[in-house]
């Protein structure tokens, strides 16, 4: 059985934008090296959202070096970058869109969702590239809801969507740049599963919704995250009521770890590039087409 190494806590909820409202659970910053492939997790919690006439969101900004990933779990997000690319994703969709060697991108609440208001919550999570492939060609991967398996656990525990990687012979529909999984987890209340992992991956669980008992050792609430010991293969998990949580393992990549805000990188040269790659254009360009002060 895998050791917990800590439990964590996210510090208050701050606005990327003005459209969400996020716990940041980790970033790079504080726990890169020990959660590698995983970089950063924002929850944007449920958020409620009057009508408005203009939108709400996040204007033009680059990345580098890693791929996003956008998982909705209500409301809808419109999203356009440099490669002309763009569309709008709703409850259950996912966005895993590689920035690698460089991308302007947008985000904002969809025209639809800021006409008639409601209610907003998503996760974003970034997701480190190994130094070979962090300038390959910038893409997405547009994952709907019917086309995310949905594999149930044993006895009527609940349910995982297997968004990457595999779960009980079920493969999730993305394509990774290293061996990881990304598992959208339900587990309804009494109910305890255990769930294997290779031996010597990250293994993470990020709760977003209600309280689990680790282990049978520590429980663990919304808005935390308790990391585990890369020895070890399994772990148990028992919901004390109905649980929403994200399951992150993956190989570590034993590369250096150098980020500056939406670019990270191996050193910091890299880094200095990005930036006069960025300040120079060759990041591509995006008109301005949304109005983000709604009224």
């Amino acid at each position: 059985m895998k050791k917990i190494l800590g439990i964590y806590n996210s510090p208050e909820a701050h606005w990327v934008g003005n459209g969400f409202l996020v716990n940041s659970l980790f970033s790079y910053n504080d726990l890169g090296a020990e959660m590698s492939p995983f970089l950063l997790l924002d929850h944007a919690a449920p958020t409620k959202f009057r009508s408005a006439s203009g939108t709400r969101g996040v204007g033009q900004h680059p990345h580098r070096g890693f791929e996003t990933v956008t998982i909705v779990y209500q409301g809808e997000v419109e999203h356009r970058d440099s490669t002309g690319s763009g569309g709008v994703i709703g409850p259950g969709d996912v966005q895993w869109m590689t920035a690698a060697s460089g991308i302007l991108h947008e985000e904002f609440h969809s025209r639809n969702f800021s006409r008639n208001g409601g209610t907003m919550e998503m996760v974003q999570l970034w997701v480190n590239l190994p130094a070979k492939d962090k300038m390959a060609e910038p893409g997405y991967q547009t994952l709907l809801n019917a086309d995310i398996p949905v594999v149930p656990l044993a006895d009527g525990a609940g349910q995982i969507r297997v968004i990457a990687g595999n779960f009980d012979g079920h493969d999730g529909p993305v394509r990774t740049f290293s061996p990881l999984n990304v598992w959208d987890m339900k587990l309804n209340a009494g109910h305890t599963t255990t769930l294997t992992v290779k031996e010597g991956h990250t293994l993470a669980l990020v709760i977003l919704h209600g309280a689990v008992h680790v282990n049978g050792e520590e429980v663990v609430r919304e808005t935390q995250m308790v990391r585990f010991d890369r020895a070890g293969d399994t772990i148990t998990i028992e919901a004390n009521n109905d649980v929403a949580l994200l399951v992150l393992s993956g190989e570590p990549i034993d590369e250096p770890i150098v980020g500056y805000g939406p670019f990270v990188m191996n050193s910091d040269a890299e880094i200095q590039q990005a930036f006069r790659d960025f300040n120079g254009g060759k990041f591509g360009s995006m008109t301005a087409e949304h109005d983000a002060s709604p009224q």
